[in-house]
């Protein structure tokens, strides 16, 4: 990579990263969405799109309630979609390393958001006494700090996560032996295996909810054998 597209890349981590939870939450920290971005800043959308497909089934397993762990898919997936954008030939290996340091990338992006959550209680706690006195100034300073703390955190960890796994995915794909299809079949059906119970967890319970799933599924399927 060069350091105009690293720094690209960076950005765009800290970018769906902060859309995770603090502003503006449009949804573009969605893997599907966040990985093909990564794939288009690459020349490779389609790359990320696929990429992003597969790590869209295994979020499926995240309930983000609260103020329970659960992993920082946003940056993750910038990740995931970039490394596999670098390997344009798609060969073996590709997508597997792209996934594995996304799910990698994730985990530790879990941990930095509880611990800029830490961060932000320390700074309200500072701004208490003026708090108790109604003051806007206040607020817009919490505010602001946690959302340039989060921005950072993303982009760090994006960036951090690129220099960490680009040398270690070109090492992999370089020795990897398994074929293409294969490596890409095992990877899917994993993810589809996290997606499938994810979605059981959810609707098992609630009466119609299989017919619907079942309609939307079918519909979602004529929709991409037309397509």
């Amino acid at each position: 990579m060069t350091p105009a597209e690293l720094l690209t890349i960076a950005l765009l981590g800290a970018i769906t990263g902060l859309d995770v939870v603090s502003f503006p939450q449009a949804m573009i920290s969605r893997p599907i969405i966040a990985a093909t971005i990564a794939g288009l800043v690459l020349g490779e959308p389609q790359g990320g799109l696929l990429v992003g497909a597969v790590l869209e089934l295994i979020a499926l397993e995240t309930l983000p309630v609260g103020a329970s762990r659960y992993p920082e898919w946003g940056s993750a997936s910038i990740v995931g979609g970039a490394l596999y954008a670098l390997h344009p030939d798609h060969g073996a290996g590709g997508i597997t390393t792209a996934v594995l340091a996304a799910l990698a990338t994730a985990w530790v992006g879990g941990w930095t958001m509880y611990m800029i959550r830490r961060f932000n209680g320390v700074i309200a706690r500072r701004w208490i006494p003026t708090l108790g006195l109604g003051s806007g100034r206040a607020v817009i300073a919490i505010q602001t700090a946690g959302l340039a703390a989060d921005f950072a955190r993303g982009g760090l960890l994006t960036l951090v996560a690129m220099l960490t796994f680009d040398p270690l995915a070109r090492a992999m794909v370089g020795l990897w032996s398994i074929d293409a299809r294969m490596s890409r079949a095992i990877v899917v059906a994993a993810a589809a295996a996290v997606a499938a119970g994810a979605v059981w967890k959810l609707f098992h319970n609630t009466p119609g909810a299989r017919w619907f799933f079942g309609g939307g599924l079918a519909l979602g399927l004529l929709i991409v054998l037309a397509w």
